[in-house]
């Protein structure tokens, strides 16, 4: 049994409850829009009992961040990856992907989800390839025979580039860049070798089984996804989702649940009618999308060019959003890479579910608006969405414009100073209007 299973029974599982406590819903809600495919809880029976704290994707809950991970072939190790996760889960991420691809995988993977009480996804293509000389080689049963070894160690939602299709090849000859998803290249090439088609589309009911006997949920793969803004929203791109509408269907038909990636680089004019492209064509399947990128030209900050196009996104009706940062297009994220990212995608999340009108959404923003109006600067530390890196700031201003002790009064900044504090001002204002009416 699945959380969609139990759900279309009209029962109330204990994920749920843990989900509408979270969520400002009622359990009742929760579980009617799980049974609609809408609202997806990506919760591995394994990782469950090991600790995992339920979470939700989908309609009505904030919009999640989730922080891809995992070491190259050239460079990092454990220690180093998990120190990532952790720098990512402190700051916000709701969920983590291992993206592993060098040595020591399975150590990796199941140290993370030992550790992590988030939900952790995998493409587990990326093992494949490395247990194999080249793609060409992989044989389709012991692709599936990988997914159920990854969902035995407790990974909770898989990355599989299942509607890929082999007439979809052709079409990204006219492209820039052709095909940039990792996952998408190599489905592709074992393809166009064996004159087959995508290998992953041909055993998609056993790869269903799998996921329903553990409760891992489906992130269709968007193997096609534009990489540059030339190529977003073309032939290929909407070809390939057409498929995942019907494998979506499909899926919920089989019993697991269910959520679409969606486009990597897409101009800002273009954002929405993909959000309302896949919301109509999925019929409401959570939307998780990388990013999406907003310009090409500025490799070393596509933290913020990303994070511009996931604000409009996840306003827009996208569930969940893969973070970028900095170091995207140029190498392995560092671990201050991590942390930058993941604020950066706290920022775009909250402002969309600000405008959403999300229940509760605006406490934090009206919270810290006391707070400094009150020159409470401990408040305003402990309230931020970065504490450390707010606190810092503030010291360092303080420092350089030697004002740290200024006649003991905090009620000012460095930038204005107490003779032009506006807030300050404002308030002596106020004082002064009480007394002549008085």
């Amino acid at each position: 049994m699945t959380q969609l299973t139990e759900a279309r029974k009209g029962v109330v599982t204990p994920a749920m409850e843990t989900v509408a406590d979270s969520e400002y819903m009622t359990p009742e809600q929760v579980r009617d829009l799980v049974a609609s495919g809408r609202l997806i809880i990506p919760a591995n029976k394994v990782h469950l009992e090991k600790g995992l704290v339920p979470m939700a994707i989908g309609a009505n809950a904030r919009t999640k961040i989730n922080a891809n991970l995992g070491n190259s072939p050239i460079s990092s190790d454990i220690d180093c990856e998990l120190e990532k996760v952790r720098c990512a889960v402190r700051y916000g991420a709701d969920t983590v992907m291992d993206l592993s691809t060098g040595q020591n995988i399975n150590q990796i993977r199941q140290r993370i989800v030992d550790e992590m009480t988030v939900p952790v996804g995998t493409v587990p293509l990326y093992q494949m390839v490395e247990m194999i000389d080249k793609i060409e080689d992989m044989k389709p049963d012991d692709f599936v025979q990988l997914v159920e070894q990854q969902a035995k160690q407790g990974v909770d939602y898989f990355t599989i580039h299942c509607g890929l299709l082999r007439s979809h090849v052709e079409l990204t000859d006219r492209r820039k860049l052709g095909i940039v998803s990792r996952g998408g290249s190599l489905v592709a090439k074992w393809m166009v070798a064996h004159k087959e088609e995508n290998p992953f589309y041909q055993k998609f009911d056993d790869l269903c089984d799998v996921m329903k006997q553990y409760d891992v949920a489906w992130s269709m793969g968007d193997g096609l996804r534009p990489g540059c803004l030339a190529d977003a929203t073309d032939q290929a791109q909407l070809a390939e989702l057409a498929t995942l509408s019907d494998l979506c269907k499909r899926a919920w038909d089989r019993g697991c649940q269910v959520m679409i990636e969606g486009p990597g680089h897409v101009p800002m004019d273009q954002i929405v009618m993909n959000m309302k492209l896949q919301q109509e064509w999925c019929c409401g399947a959570p939307f998780y999308v990388l990013g999406p990128v907003t310009m090409d030209c500025a490799p070393g900050y596509d933290h913020i060019t990303s994070a511009i196009g996931g604000a409009i996104a996840a306003m827009h009706g996208a569930a969940m959003l893969c973070y970028v940062t900095p170091r995207e297009h140029i190498g392995l994220p560092m671990l201050e890479d991590v942390h930058q990212g993941v604020i950066a995608y706290k920022i775009a999340a909250h402002a969309a579910d600000i405008a959403r009108k999300l229940p509760h959404a605006r406490d934090l923003d009206d919270a810290i608006s006391d707070a400094r109006a009150a020159f409470d600067w401990n408040r305003q530390f402990e309230l931020a969405l970065d504490p450390e890196t707010a606190r810092r700031m503030r010291e360092e201003s303080l420092v350089a414009a030697n004002q740290k002790n200024h006649c003991g009064d905090e009620r000012f900044c460095s930038m204005c100073g107490p003779k032009f504090c506006s807030i300050r001002i404002s308030q002596e204002m106020q004082r002064m209007r009480k007394e002549q009416e008085e």
